[in-house]
């Protein structure tokens, strides 16, 4: 028989009867959360250590050895910095990298930019002309050197013949010539690269309010003027992008010059990645060709910085 005790209702259990069990589901929830977000970045993190961290930190360690693939390393410090600064092929490597780059940048950024504005336009076969333009970027770099080669031939080839046409009775020997390879290997790269930063620009472009050039054109601006106070201003970010990518890749040359010159005539298209290929793999001086790729990592670094404190300023 049930008394008045047994039938009382009971009073609800408080935090403190409870235990900790929430706190524990809470650190269940949030280890599980972690968990879940390394399993995303883990791999990418793996191929990120095994492909790019670890190699670097090597090339730092490499580049204050006297190493090769056949004997043993021998810590020597700072000696293969010392000897770059001596060394006369290092110091033209160096400069023709940075006048290619002078000469690259600018050239590609005008044409790129120009072609995208060409082809922003509702035109017919509009689609195929951006194809046509993107095309040479992923052809192969072998057919584009032997295409190159033979309208570069300074007897037989088109281009010189064209010259001759027009009066011109000496025209320059192109890639035979210490002269004028490497400003024909800028020809030669802006044309292969300019398909690429075109999508970039074109990119851009899309994102410019046609509000503005309205505006503007009410105003009386005319197409040099909104070019230059509506669609330039807009496409700064692009701008500033492609910069940095353009500067990078100037830089880091390398395969179009093994293939069209492999640094000549002599060392007139000599360029740091060159340099550095030709003191590792055909030398056999791994640790002297890592000191030069830390200068060329160097160079990348501080150019990038320079440029992004520039737009940082503008910006401001």
């Amino acid at each position: 028989m049930a008394t008045i005790a047994d039938t009382r209702p009971t009073a609800p259990k408080t935090g403190r009867d409870r235990g900790p069990r929430p706190a524990r589901r809470r650190s269940r929830l949030t280890l599980r959360s972690t968990l879940i977000g390394w399993s995303f970045i883990l791999p990418n993190f793996l191929g990120f250590a095994a492909l790019t961290l670890v190699p670097v930190v090597t090339l730092f360690y490499m580049s204050m050895t006297n190493w090769n693939v056949f004997g043993s390393s021998a810590f020597v410090g700072l000696a293969n910095f010392q000897r770059l600064l001596g060394d006369g092929s290092f110091r033209i490597a160096l400069l023709n990298t940075l006048y290619y780059a002078v000469l690259h940048i600018p050239l590609t950024m005008v044409v790129a930019l120009g072609l995208a504005l060409l082809l922003n336009n509702k035109l017919r076969g509009v689609a195929f002309f951006r194809t046509a333009a993107f095309f040479p970027y992923i052809t192969s770099i072998v057919a584009i050197a032997v295409v190159w080669n033979l309208l570069f031939s300074p007897e037989y080839g088109p281009i010189n013949e064209i010259l001759r046409f027009f009066g011109l009775q000496n025209p320059p020997g192109w890639l035979t010539s210490s002269e004028w390879a490497m400003p024909a290997v800028v020809i030669i790269s802006t044309w292969r690269d300019m398909g690429y930063y075109m999508i970039l620009f074109l990119a851009g472009l899309q994102t410019v309010p046609r509000e503005l050039h309205e505006a503007a054109r009410v105003d009386g601006a005319n197409v040099w003027q909104r070019f230059v106070n509506v669609t330039l201003p807009c496409l700064r970010p692009t701008t500033f992008f492609v910069t940095v990518m353009l500067t990078i890749n100037s830089f880091k040359i390398f395969d179009l010059i093994l293939v069209m010159t492999q640094g000549g005539p002599g060392q007139s298209t000599l360029v740091l990645s060159q340099f550095i290929y030709q003191k590792g793999f055909q030398e056999n001086q791994f640790g002297y060709a890592s000191a030069a790729s830390i200068v060329l990592f160097l160079l990348c670094i501080v150019v990038t910085l320079v440029q992004f404190f520039i737009n940082k300023k503008r910006d401001a």
